[in-house]
């Protein structure tokens, strides 16, 4: 199994300033234990690059582009919400972390790769599609599913958010979107406020949306419940193209900004149940891309575990 990994210094250079939980280093602290993995030399290095405005417009408004670029350009410290901390280069960070994703797609879709992760900053699933939200300014994993579509011609894309937080502008992006399922576990009552059972899509997209939410404290065992009862009868049912993951570590029981419970090794369950969907429905397919985790300490080891089960290392105990 070759698993790509894409990752970039220049990740480092959004700078959201003192005290902000979505820092460099949250990277940096990443690359450092990954680095020391044994398996390391046996990921497939990718080197992202600028997504194209083309593709970011498939989700944001031209006006929204232009007005981000520009608050940048000019220095300001925040865009539309104090949780968005930016700087001169945030623009240009944000473009190449939705370029991450793009990457992956053409190396998945050549067949160089069977699977990839993009160790990616800033994070994406809380931008809508005029506004900057959650510490988020471009939706990188909507840009990516809408890639997929458009350039690869791939018809059902399946994303699936463990973040701790729920993804508003994803779900917002594609609610009235029959091809695209979006399935989250969150914390709920929660930041953004969205995702309650009760949003399962509009018009002809009713049913695509699959909101799993939870209760501060849950641990494995609940989110095992979840995905038994709900997320993979609905991936069964809906047999997509390609599996997207919102990667979120911040579920975690470590996890400074939430309550959730969750193991280390329960991100490797669920990776593994979503290798076996993508495996039976779509070849494999699935691409990765980091949200949350805000732990210096426990974000490296979680991602090892994503990524040791992605590699085709069984991770099945938690």
């Amino acid at each position: 199994m070759t698993t790509g990994f894409c990752h970039d210094e220049r990740f480092l250079a959004h700078d959201t300033g003192p005290g902000h939980p979505e820092r460099p280093e949250r990277l940096s602290a990443s690359m450092r234990h990954i680095s020391g993995i044994t398996w390391r030399n046996k990921l497939f290095d990718i080197d992202p690059h600028i997504a194209d405005t083309k593709w970011i417009r498939t989700v944001h408004q031209s006006e929204y582009i232009a007005r981000a670029k520009a608050a940048c350009k000019a220095g300001h410290s925040h865009l539309d919400s104090m949780d968005v901390a930016i700087s001169t280069r945030s623009f240009e960070i944000a473009g190449l972390a939705a370029g991450a994703g793009i990457e992956l797609a053409d190396n998945l879709m050549d067949h160089r790769i069977d699977n990839g992760f993009a160790l990616v900053r800033p994070p994406g699933h809380h931008a809508e599609k005029d506004a900057a939200l959650g510490f988020c300014l471009f939706n990188n994993i909507a840009i990516l599913a809408n890639y997929l579509r458009q350039a690869h011609g791939l018809e059902k894309i399946a994303i699936i958010d463990w973040d701790v937080h729920h993804g508003n502008g994803t779900q917002h992006t594609f609610e009235a979107d029959p091809a695209v399922m979006y399935i989250s576990t969150h914390q709920y009552p929660y930041y953004p406020g969205t995702g309650a059972v009760s949003e399962t899509g509009i018009g002809s997209g009713k049913g695509s949306i699959v909101n799993c939410p939870m209760p501060a404290g849950a641990s494995d065992q609940l989110y095992e419940r979840a995905f038994v009862e709900k997320v993979l009868p609905a991936l069964e049912s809906f047999k997509p193209d390609a599996v997207l993951i919102s990667a979120g570590f911040d579920a975690h029981h470590s996890d400074p900004l939430a309550e959730i419970s969750l193991t280390t090794e329960f991100f490797g369950w669920m990776t593994l149940r979503l290798m076996e969907i993508a495996e039976k429905h779509c070849d494999g397919r699935i691409i990765s891309l980091l949200e949350g985790g805000y732990n210096l300490e426990t974000l490296g080891p979680c991602i090892e575990t994503h990524l040791s089960v992605l590699m085709g290392s069984s991770n099945d105990e938690h």
